[in-house]
């Protein structure tokens, strides 16, 4: 190559990363904003609930009249997640500005009322829907469209959870199972750094974890123990099972109150039947809402499982139960949160009997289980090294990609696609299927050969 057409390739280079930074960071500014704006109300709504403890009892007034105008006005805003990974991997109809309203009013509601839902999926429909509305606004093309859009989840994301570098890396890794797409790896960085900034300017802090094993030591970025590494090797096998455990019942839950209940709006009243009939069983409220925090010292909360005199066996099940009723019904809202707090409790579970750090293996816990679930262990490294520190990323690497292995080809974004499969033994997987595809074909095949055994 010659030098002019060298430097003249450098140059159309710069000018496209320069025209996108232009493109994304104004989107990512508004869905910071946005996303500030959120967790706002969500720190309000939570404070509200915990302060008015009779607001559960709105719990099924709230979800009828979620579903109803969903219905009746959403008007494609009930894909969420899924709509807009769909749309990343074949632009048609876009993703509807609606649903940036839509998402963020109804998943306030759902905290106010005591359910047990996340965020992530409000911050990443928040980007989507922003994303989708600069992209008609500069009228792009198809391929322009798909880097919108990936650099609005990553804006969603960063900013809702404070890491950027991982938001931007969940953006390239959560479409596509064991691809990355790198074509939007400088817009995706750029939204995502910009979004997290906007935030903070608004002056809306994040929770702070702190894993205290090894601090304090003489070791500050690295210490291996072999005998910690195959407990942190078992605990990552664990976490990706609980993993497939928490999609597949999900997915199956959702199904079970489709079949049931054939007029949607009454699927959340069923299910907040259930969930305040197992709060007065259990007589606790703590698996309510959030989970990151609790103004009651007693509560299981993200924060005290990494207490390390606390142990506590059972919260990462009952959250689960309370999350997958809540989610499956159609309250609004996101899985990952639960995700951390199911993650954490579980890690907390697993170092008691194994006699392990309860802060590593909680800070382990809350980012594999997600790994496992999204099937993004990259970025949940990441997202680990971001919130607890470098010190131990040879054990967040080896928990985020054993859970992300051991999880199989499910997840709760059913939109993801198969690039590559997880291993030989997956067997004759077609590439670019869609996992609902997949799952499709696979539940098909078992209720197939339990037909014929009942036959026999």
């Amino acid at each position: 190559m010659s030098a002019s057409a060298y430097f003249q390739h450098r140059f159309q280079q710069f000018r496209s990363l320069f025209k996108w930074v232009l493109l994304v960071v104004p989107m990512a500014v508004v869905v910071g904003s946005l996303c500030a704006a959120f967790l706002w109300s969500l720190d309000k709504a939570s404070v509200t609930r915990f302060d008015h403890p009779w607001l559960i009892f709105l719990m099924p007034v709230a979800g009828f009249l979620m579903v109803l105008v969903y219905q009746r006005f959403g008007r494609g805003s009930e894909g969420g997640n899924n709509l807009i990974v769909d749309q990343i991997h074949e632009p048609g109809g876009g993703v509807p500005l609606r649903m940036a309203p839509f998402i963020l009013v109804s998943t306030v509601l759902t905290h106010l009322v005591g359910g047990s839902a996340g965020r992530e999926g409000t911050a990443v429909q928040l980007g989507g829907s922003i994303a989708s509305a600069f992209a008609k606004i500069f009228r792009l093309s198809h391929a322009e469209i798909r880097v919108l859009l990936m650099s609005g989840i990553a804006a969603g994301f960063g900013a809702v959870f404070g890491t950027p570098i991982a938001g931007a890396v969940f953006a390239l890794e959560v479409l596509t199972i064991g691809r990355m797409q790198y074509e939007a790896l400088i817009p995706s960085l750029a939204a995502a750094i910009a979004a997290d900034w906007t935030c903070h300017a608004w002056g809306i802090e994040h929770i702070q974890y702190h894993i205290c094993y090894l601090s304090g030591t003489a070791v500050s970025t690295f210490h291996l123990d072999a005998l910690l590494l195959v407990k942190v090797g078992i605990a990552g096998v664990i976490f990706g099972l609980a993993a497939r455990c928490f999609s597949e019942v999900s997915h199956r839950a959702s199904a079970t109150f489709r079949r049931f209940c054939a007029y949607a709006p009454l699927r959340p009243v069923i299910a907040s039947a259930i969930l305040i009939g197992l709060v007065y069983l259990l007589g606790t409220r703590q698996y309510l809402g959030l989970g990151v925090w609790s103004p009651n010292p007693g509560d299981a909360t993200i924060l005290g499982f990494f207490d390390p005199t606390r142990v506590d066996y059972w919260s990462w099940f009952w959250k689960a139960v309370f999350t997958i009723v809540t989610l499956s019904a159609g309250f609004k809202g996101g899985e990952v949160t639960p995700l951390f707090f199911i993650g954490a409790a579980l890690g907390n579970a697993i170092a008691a009997i194994l006699g392990a750090p309860a802060d590593l293996f909680a800070g382990l816990g809350f980012v594999a289980v997600f790994a496992g679930a999204t099937n993004t262990p990259l970025a949940c490294m990441i997202m680990g090294i971001e919130l607890f520190g470098a010190t131990h990323t040879v054990y967040l690497a080896v928990a985020c990609f054993l859970a992300y292995i051991c999880s199989g080809h499910t997840s709760i974004y059913l939109s993801q696609r198969l690039g590559i499969a997880k291993s030989v033994a997956s067997g004759a997987l077609s590439a670019d299927t869609p996992l609902r595809h997949i799952r499709d074909g696979s539940l098909k095949t078992q209720r197939e050969n339990t037909h014929k055994i009942e036959k026999v």
